[in-house]
């Protein structure tokens, strides 16, 4: 819980890049993690334990904002919650971050790097079935 209360304050109104070693230990918090990414990306590198798989873009770039939200908020329950958004290098996670932002949500972090980065840490993925 430390190491939730030592971000805390970085968070409100801005998107908070967390490393690798900041988000392994959240998860042990029960902190919400949404992986963004398509099933093709869960297949290729697994993904990390306890998170929930809500794809966001598919492989043409297209979105369907209203049905992506309304999984989403079956999650992340209030705009206060904290949540942290996993995709491949960061770069949908980005977008998706401060748009959740400018939506109302406070306590929005990603995994800076993605899951490139996380893989290159030797971090704990589990397969995708």
């Amino acid at each position: 819980m430390l190491v939730f209360t030592f971000i805390k304050r970085d968070f409100m109104n801005n998107l908070v890049d967390l490393q690798p070693k900041i988000v392994e230990k959240m998860i042990e918090d029960n902190i919400v993690m949404i992986d963004v990414r398509r099933e093709d990306e869960f297949k290729r590198t697994g993904i990390i334990r306890n998170a929930h798989l809500l794809t966001f873009f598919d492989e043409y770039g297209e979105y369907d904002i209203d049905k992506w939200m309304k999984e989403f908020e079956k999650l992340v329950t209030s705009k206060e919650q904290t949540f942290v958004l996993i995709c491949a290098h960061a770069n949908r996670t980005r977008n998706i971050g401060n748009f959740l932002i400018e939506q109302g949500y406070k306590n929005t972090a990603h995994l800076f790097g993605g899951m490139a980065l996380w893989m290159q840490e030797l971090k704990e993925t589990i397969p995708y079935e």
